[in-house]
Formats: C-alpha cells, sequence, structure tokens
C-alpha cells in the first residue's frame, strides 16, 4: 500500500511541476510537444498529454486527455490515463516573485493499472529510471523549471483529490482474472514527500463491496514509504480476489483491521467476518457466519509473513491457525498449524459443507465435541493436511444402521434398530489432499454395535473404498469369534467380521468383504493342519456353513 501511494504521488507531482513550469500569458498549447517530451523524460515512459488552458481567473493550469505509457516489461498498455488533471496556483507570487505555491490538485477519472511479476516487482517501481527508448531519453529540464519548482522533495501542496478513478490490481502471466477497484477517490492533505500527511482513500469493490483507507503516509522515500491507517471493507467478494478458481473459495466478507508499515514490514491485524463461506471447488455454503481475528507480519522485500494470531470461530467452536506464508509466484506457499481442541459438533456440522465434507443424506451430527491437531502445507491451491481427528459423545440422527448393515446378516450380523445411531468416539489419522483424502487407524466404538476399525479413501468426488473390521458387542461377539475362527480380520492378528463401505460419502453402501473372509479361513485351515489339530476344529467349510446356515 506505501508504495501504491508513492507511485501515484510521484506521478502527479512530476506532471504538474512540469505544466507549471511552462511560461504565463501565452498560447500554452504550443508547448504541448515539450511538455510531453519533458513528461516522458521525468517518468522514464512515454506521455501524452491533450488539450493545455490557463485560467487567470480561477488560477489553474489544466491538461486534458492524460496517458502514461506502461513499462513494456510489463505490458504494452497503459500505466495511466486520466480525463484531466487540474492544478491550482496562487497566481501573486507567482507572476510577481516566480514562486510556486500550489493550492491544489485534481485528478478526474483516473484508469491506473498496477502490474506485478512472479518475482514479486510492480511495474510502478520503475517509474522514473532512464529507458533506452526515443520517448524515454534524457533531456535537459529549463532553468526556468528547476528554479520554480525546487525538485519534487521540497514540492508541496495543500491538498490533492482523485476523483472516480479505476484501479484495476493483477499479475503477469496469470490466467486469474484481475482484482478491480471502482469509485476511486483520495484524498491528501498538506502534501509534502519530506513528512508525514494525512490521507483517505474510498473504493467500490466487486459484486457492491466498498474499501475504505484512512490514515497517515510519509515521508515518501527511495526505498520505503511509511503507513499507519485503519482499513474498513464490507460486502468483500471473496470469488472475485484474483486468486487461483480452483481453491474455490467464494462468499462475502467484512473486515476491520489496522495497517502499520515502516516500508519494510507491514503489520496487519484485525477481525475479518464471511457470510456464507466455501473453501472447496465441491463445497456449500456454511450454514453460519465464520470469523477470523487474526494478526500478521508481512516482509515486503521477501514476500512473506508470520501469522502469529489466526482465531477462527464459528459459534462456540474455536480453532487457532499459526505459521507462516510465502508468496512465490502465482501460488501462496503455506506451512501452518491448526489446533482445534473440544469444538462443538453442532458448531461445526454447519461449516463442514464449505470444506466439501458431506454427510449420509438425510443425517446431521448432535452434541459432543470434535477435536483435531493439523499440519497444513504447500501451495495454497493444492494444500496437503495431515493429522489427528477425534470425535466424541455425538449422535448421527437420520442414519438408519439396520438398513445400511442388512447387507451384513449373512455373516449373521445383528445391525441395531432406530433411525439414531449414538457414537461414543471416532478417532482417525487424516490425510486431505488434491488427489482425495485418506484416513488410516479409525477406531469407532458405537455401542449398539460395537468397535469398527480399519482404513479407507474418499475420493475427490466422493466416492468411498474402505476396508473395515467389526468386533460385535452383547449377542453379536459369538458371530465375531466364529468369524475370527475363521480368520475373519486377520490382517495383524485381529479377529472380527471384515466388510467395506464404498458408495459415495451421501450414499454409502455396506458390504460383506468375501475376500479377506476367505483368505483368512484359508490360511487358518492352513495353520491348523500344520499344527496337527482336528480338521473339523479348524475346518472353514463348518464356519462359513453355520454363519450362512448351510451344511457344509
Amino acid at each position: 500500500m506505501g508504495k501504491t501511494i508513492k507511485a501515484i504521488a510521484i506521478t502527479i507531482v512530476a506532471i504538474v511541476i512540469i505544466l507549471i513550469a511552462i511560461p504565463f500569458f501565452i498560447n500554452v498549447n504550443s508547448f504541448r510537444p515539450k511538455v510531453e517530451s519533458e513528461m516522458s523524460s521525468a517518468l522514464g515512459r512515454k506521455c501524452e498529454v491533450g488539450n493545455l488552458s490557463l485560467s487567470i481567473i480561477t488560477g489553474s493550469v489544466s491538461a486534458d486527455n492524460i496517458s502514461i505509457a506502461d513499462d513494456p516489461a510489463f505490458s504494452k498498455g497503459e500505466f495511466l490515463t486520466a480525463k484531466s488533471l487540474k492544478i491550482g496556483v496562487e497566481l501573486i507570487p507567482l507572476i510577481f516573485s516566480k514562486e510556486l505555491h500550489v493550492t491544489g490538485i485534481t485528478v478526474d477519472q483516473p484508469d491506473i493499472h498496477l502490474l506485478s511479476n512472479p518475482k514479486g516487482v510492480w511495474n510502478f517501481s520503475t517509474i522514473g529510471e532512464t529507458k533506452s527508448t526515443e520517448a524515454a531519453k534524457p533531456q535537459a529540464v529549463p532553468a526556468s523549471a528547476k528554479s520554480n519548482s525546487g525538485g519534487i522533495g521540497d514540492f508541496s501542496v495543500s491538498e490533492i483529490k482523485v476523483s472516480n478513478g479505476k484501479l484495476v490490481i493483477g499479475k503477469t502471466n496469470n490466467s486469474a482474472k484481475p482484482v478491480t477497484l471502482d469509485k476511486v477517490d483520495i484524498t491528501v492533505k498538506n502534501f509534502s514527500a519530506t513528512s508525514q500527511f494525512p490521507f483517505t482513500l474510498s473504493a467500490g469493490l466487486p459484486a457492491g463491496g466498498s474499501l475504505k483507507l484512512d490514515g497517515n503516509a510519509g515521508p515518501i522515500t527511495a526505498a520505503e514509504t511509511p503507513v499507519n491507517a485503519s482499513i474498513k471493507v464490507e460486502k468483500l467478494d471473496l470469488a472475485n480476489l484474483g486468486l487461483d478458481p480452483n481453491m474455490g473459495l467464494a462468499g462475502s466478507a467484512n473486515l476491520d483491521g489496522k495497517l502499520v508499515s515502516d516500508g519494510k514490514t507491514a503489520k496487519v491485524n484485525g477481525t475479518l467476518t464471511a457470510d456464507k463461506l466455501k473453501m472447496s471447488p465441491k463445497g456449500a455454503p456454511a450454514g453460519k457466519q465464520v470469523d477470523l481475528k487474526f494478526a500478521t507480519d508481512y516482509n515486503v522485500k521477501s514476500q512473506s509473513g508470520t501469522l502469529s494470531q489466526g482465531d477462527v470461530s464459528t459459534g462456540k467452536a474455536v480453532a487457532h491457525l499459526t505459521g507462516r506464508y510465502q508468496m512465490e509466484g502465482e501460488a501462496t506457499l503455506l506451512n501452518m498449524k491448526l489446533d482445534a481442541p473440544a469444538m462443538p459438533v453442532d458448531d461445526v456440522e454447519s461449516v463442514l459443507p464449505a470444506l466439501g465434507v458431506t454427510l449420509p443424506s438425510g443425517t446431521s451430527l448432535k452434541g459432543g465435541t470434535l477435536s483435531a491437531n493439523l499440519a497444513i502445507s504447500g501451495p495454497s491451491d493444492k494444500l496437503v493436511i495431515t493429522g489427528p481427528v477425534k470425535m466424541e459423545n455425538t449422535t448421527l440422527t437420520g442414519f438408519d444402521m439396520g438398513s445400511k448393515l442388512s447387507a451384513l446378516s449373512v455373516l449373521g450380523m445383528k445391525p441395531p434398530s432406530g433411525k439414531d445411531t449414538a457414537i461414543q468416539n471416532v478417532s482417525a489419522d487424516a490425510r486431505m489432499a488434491p488427489e482425495g483424502t485418506k484416513l488410516d487407524s479409525i477406531n469407532i466404538n458405537v455401542p449398539s454395535l460395537g468397535v469398527v476399525t480399519g482404513a479407507g479413501t474418499i475420493s475427490p468426488a466422493g466416492a468411498l473404498d474402505f476396508h473395515m473390521n467389526a468386533n460385535l458387542a452383547g449377542g453379536g461377539a459369538a458371530v465375531t469369534q466364529v468369524a475370527g475362527l475363521m480368520g475373519g480380520g486377520s490382517k495383524g492378528g485381529k479377529s472380527g467380521i471384515p466388510f467395506m463401505i464404498q458408495g459415495t460419502t451421501s450414499n454409502p453402501t455396506f458390504l460383506p468383504d468375501m475376500k479377506n473372509i476367505a483368505q483368512g479361513a484359508a490360511t487358518n485351515a492352513i495353520q491348523g493342519a500344520l499344527s496337527g489339530k482336528g480338521a473339523a476344529a479348524n475346518n472353514p467349510a463348518s464356519s462359513l456353513g453355520g454363519l450362512f446356515k448351510k451344511k457344509p
């Protein structure tokens, strides 16, 4: 922000000095070619100026249709165009003493294009540099201009106004849509490049949002410009931030914050509130408002920063996000931690759709807590999130366990009846990445059913592929024991009834894992034969016959 203010200020001041340097009481339009040449030399860019006019009555000089070319390394278009520039001066000191006292500068309808390259260099950073092109060759500045101006560093003015402008912010070699701010109004009071000056900036954002900055900036130096300002943003359209659309970010946000920068490091803190937040291409808007209370330090030169506070909350659920980020080309590299202890499930459930997490159709989670300790790393559009997740003492309402597990009755399981399923705890080691979600070390304790363990994957489209093992409680324990004799769940030496979960997250299906059962039974039979035990005691056909209620 400091560099942007610096670039705009230097550009305006350079134009003013050159225009004021032309002689009075003559046809000022005759000096237009020289004005264009000197502007091009001073700014290091090709400049064009339309009609020039002088008003003795109002004490002002005006220029119409100003255009300043962009640095060719960034684009072949214009860096700045403006409908008009009006400069107010005190006539008596100028006429009789040749002293320049500028009372005000007004720029009407400027159109400014700010571009950064993959290395983080902005197109305005080369303003004033000498170019090898004819339009930008250095030319001698008349003595009158030097004596009247005293140089840009000594220039001061009571008020600078920019009205009804447009600011386009984008990146070179980037397919993302640039961010456009319209209705840009800037007011600067008591401007001096060598001291601090107050300013206000307001602008319209895409989709009807608004931005306002109010604070102080300066002095303007070659390396950095300090800025201290409050930031207020309303109805920010998150889908139009110029980020990679593959991130799936959407929603509306408000921001109330503070910016303090010495030109090298920017410290920003505040509160962001988001409505209808979506953070996944497959996601849906969150059902509750999400708040982020944050504090970050950003190094302007290295384009890196540290998030020292990132308290994410919805309802009574609070998670703490901290870590580092690095701008690299089109992407932002993250290396962060998310600590989410004992969050109320009822509040968390409302934001699960925003993350692309889908519960079985017609179901919901009620009561209990969710905890997670996650590592977040990689580019922002290809994040990898890993760590343990645990949920305790919750109920999956609307989930008919009996009907879902009916296919497993062939194994002798008697699923619990009822439309709600009480869950004592669920834990797993999760890995979420662009290629899908992988869950290992799954442990589910359903009092009415027993303990279920296993592992599996969820594809980006929501397809399930889980291999599970059930150790039944109560009357089902006998079935589990028989399955153990058969070799069911024999991986790792654990007994139980193997089954699979397939289908989709919205409509899961439960199927017997017959291949695993057969493999386990065969292994058990071979082991029994080698040990010399009776064949009947280890006959897998006998065990299978009992489960399927058929004679061997």
